[in-house]
């Protein structure tokens, strides 16, 4: 059949090429159109229960992640030259397109007694305009004896104060974002310039917009390298430009095919699709690599007992019987080799997480699109090309590499006691590394911890508690049961205290908040009165509050709509609205279970329905869901595999000599994961998956190969078994230098799960070439029905 298929391609090679031309032509256009993504909440179903009480929120209440914050730590912020600067930094930043508002200190207000109008009138506590050093030491006394601004916009004790700007949704979720967060760098480096100060910038705008773009960066660095890198081996295996521009040719092809799926089916480039392309390659090569393998083996066979004028009379003959066999002997091997590994990516298909299912059908479907690409162009330019002259197949006799296969044979035949002893000893010490594994996941991850993004994060959380949203929604089952209701108010209140105390979390802000700077208000501005006010305050207070159309204008009923965005429209529910540090996905359980503890405790589930929401909890289920799902689809990935190789071999026997050298690396690699102390999140999670759909590749070109060489030695296990070792070794070695190689790019990363996927999954593809050159044949021989024919 397989030959058949040959002779086919090269019959309509032409028509063949044209669509093949055609179809690439199409998916560079569409690759050209593929967008960026940062949205973690798409990690959950939206069936799910967190993610629609975000939904829920999200409508009410608008985006909680929209906030970007611009930090600066001086003593001498309210000095006329630093102030001004200040000053022109927050009107500069408030032009910027896609910036809605800014809250910072020049902007900050008060609240002001009119015992006359018996209203609390609302105040700038800096005037308009050019300020003196008068007016600005004026303004900075009445604004520090405001407790309200305190862990908001400034810390006391550190001197650092905090600008904030909520972006627009639209713009920070388009491509319009890159240009407003570079308009936002723009103005504080000039501000950083003018005043000496290191300005801090950190919130999920900024951290999603730089990671995305890195993301963008590291794809296009990554896929360049994997393919010059790739290029370079192939040059020093092959001695044959041509080889190696035609194995180039199928993975760039693949790749457009892979970023023109995402166009189509209307995906965007996340963290986990950007590994895509660089994968492409690193899986595409080795079909390359075996293709042209057996297309030179081949050629030596049909003309090893040929004179030179015998290859020219014939040459273009031998050439199509070369190509011929190539493709019946290498296409059922390649088919399941791909299909292996594309089972083993397109399992994610199966998971409820979003993101997951885009990578695994963007990753399944182009790795089979990848043999077909391969099947189609490797014959027919073949067919185009000279004939291979001697020093393109001299490397099928490269003597170090043999004699290295030599002592692979003789371990795997002559020492197998030694070699199950040593697996099992390895295992062994591994193993316990298992155990130390742990899951831990940050909002700012894989990032150095030199990095700016870092450093600034770290800044915002060391002077501000963090900058990482949660949101908790108190619904009192009842029309104003927030509001008339005395001791719905002081549950509230009791909350935002508890919340508070953790240091892990900000100040909170809600509608009690509101109430104690109403109440200092009332007290002529004592801060000593900044608390909550009594059950017998708060009625007089509320005729204060009611400010209406009263002298202040937009001014006055600016503080009604901060106490009306901390409830919604019938009173019913009040929300109480924190940032938090970036604390990660391993504490971040306890601590919500710390804080669904103190909610449970005032407020009982008959009478009240709390809700813990934001992005910090879609983070922590989002994580859950991606480990959970990629620890399932390995288990899937496993099975499926199984059952290809039971179809393939028809045997028992094969089917568990085959999985034993696979399984093993999987657990070195855990074992090292944890010794190492890399934990488990969905960039490292990911090694597993792609390390076991790319050795199983490995496997099934050995067996396959065995399977095809049995017959021919007469059913002797031992001989078959050397024969196999040298005719597939030398392929099996460079292709595995290739992967590692490919591989090994991803530790120069910024990204430390990136990084650990390099250097981790290198390492599994070290262990499963020796345990499939070594381990796998001894396994053959020992499970062999004729073990007497040793």
């Amino acid at each position: 059949m397989w030959k058949q298929t040959g002779r086919f391609i090269l019959k309509y090679r032409f028509p063949l090429l044209i669509a093949l031309a055609a179809i690439t032509a199409l998916s560079a256009f569409w690759a050209s159109k593929v967008g960026l993504s940062y949205e973690f909440s798409r990690a959950i179903p939206t069936n799910h229960p967190v993610n629609i009480a975000y939904q829920e929120f999200k409508k009410k209440y608008g985006e909680d992640g929209n906030m970007l914050v611009v930090g600066v730590q001086t003593e001498q912020l309210f000095s006329e030259k630093i102030f001004t600067a200040y000053l022109q930094l927050q009107a500069g930043l408030k032009k910027i397109p896609g910036v809605e508002d800014v809250i910072s200190v020049p902007t900050a207000i008060n609240l002001v007694k009119n015992a006359a109008t018996e209203k609390l009138a609302v105040e700038k506590i800096f005037p308009e305009g050019a300020l003196t050093q008068t007016q600005i030491d004026s303004g900075a006394a009445v604004f520090q004896r405001l407790p309200f601004y305190q862990g908001l916009l400034y810390n006391p004790r550190t001197h650092a104060y905090l600008m904030g700007l909520r972006m627009n949704k639209e713009v920070i979720n388009s491509a319009k974002r890159d240009a407003a967060i570079a308009a936002v760098k723009e103005q504080t480096q000039a501000f950083s310039k003018a005043t000496g100060l290191d300005v801090k910038l950190s919130g999920l705008p900024y951290i999603r917009t730089v990671l995305a773009a890195r993301i963008a960066h590291e794809m296009r660095y990554f896929l360049v390298a994997s393919i010059l890198l790739s290029a370079i081996i192939l040059l020093l295996f092959f001695r044959s430009f041509s080889s190696m521009l035609l194995s180039l040719s199928v993975v760039i092809i693949g790749v457009l095919f892979s970023l023109g799926t995402m166009h189509l089916m209307e995906y965007s480039i996340t963290l986990l699709t950007a590994l895509i392309p660089p994968l492409i390659v690193v899986i595409g090569i080795p079909n390359c690599i075996y293709f042209l393998n057996k297309f030179h083996t081949s050629w030596n066979e049909l003309t090893g007992d040929l004179s030179a004028e015998e290859i020219k009379a014939r040459n273009s003959a031998l050439k199509k019987a070369a190509i011929e066999n190539m493709v019946g002997k290498m296409g059922i091997v390649t088919l399941f080799c791909n299909l292996a590994a594309a089972v083993g990516f397109a399992v994610f298909a199966l998971t409820r997480s979003e993101i997951l299912q885009e990578f695994g059908v963007v990753a399944g479907i182009n790795i089979m699109l990848l043999f077909f690409i391969s099947l189609v162009l490797i014959p027919v330019v073949l067919s185009f090309l000279p004939a291979p002259k001697s020093k393109h197949t001299r490397y099928l006799f490269n003597p170090r590499l043999n004699r290295w296969l030599g002592r692979l044979e003789r371990w795997s035949i002559n020492h197998r006691k030694l070699v199950y002893i040593v697996t099992l000893l390895i295992i062994g010490i591994t193993s316990i590394g298992i155990f130390r594994l742990k899951s831990n996941a940050h909002m700012v991850d894989d990032v150095p911890q030199k990095d700016k993004i870092y450093t600034d994060l770290k800044f915002f959380e060391s002077n501000f508690k963090g900058v990482m949203p949660l949101e908790i929604i108190v619904d009192t089952k009842k029309k104003s049961g927030v509001t008339r209701n005395f001791k719905n108010l002081t549950r509230i209140d009791s909350l935002a205290q508890y919340l508070a105390s953790k240091p892990e979390i900000a100040r909170p802000l809600s509608i009690t908040e509101g109430l104690k700077f109403a109440k200092q208000a009332f007290y002529e501005g004592d801060s000593s009165n900044y608390s909550m006010p009594s059950e017998f305050e708060l009625p007089g207070l509320a005729q204060y509050l009611n400010m209406g159309s009263n002298s202040g204008g937009q001014q006055s009923s600016a503080f009604t709509r901060l106490l009306s965005g901390f409830m919604d429209s019938t009173g019913r529910e009040a929300r109480i609205s924190v940032n938090m540090a970036d604390v990660g996905s391993y504490r971040l359980p306890a601590l919500m279970g710390d804080i669904q503890h103190r909610v449970d405790q005032l407020f009982p589930a008959k009478d009240y329905n709390v809700k813990l929401t934001g992005t910090s909890i879609t983070f922590l289920e989002g994580g859950r869901f991606i480990i959970n799902g990629l620890k399932e689809s390995i288990f899937w990935a496993f099975l499926l595999i199984a059952l290809c190789m039971l179809y393939l071999f028809r045997s028992l026997r094969i089917l568990l000599c085959s999985l034993i050298p696979n399984l093993i690396p999987l657990v070195i690699t855990a074992g090292i994961m944890g010794w190492a102390g890399v934990p488990l999140k969905p960039s490292t999670v990911l090694i597993f998956s792609v390390a076991l759909g790319i050795a199983i590749d490995i496997t099934i070109r050995f067996l396959v190969n065995y399977k095809q060489e049995l017959p021919k030695h007469q059913n002797e296990v031992v001989a078959t078994v050397v024969q196999t070792i040298h005719s597939t070794g030398i392929s099996i070695l460079y292709t595995s230098m290739v992967l590692i190689a490919g591989f090994i790019i991803f530790c120069f990363s910024n990204f430390g799960g990136t990084q650990a996927l390099g250097w981790l999954t290198s390492l599994t593809l070290i262990t499963a070439t020796f345990t499939n050159l070594i381990l796998l044949p001894a396994l053959l021989i020992s499970f062999s029905k004729k073990p007497g024919s040793r």
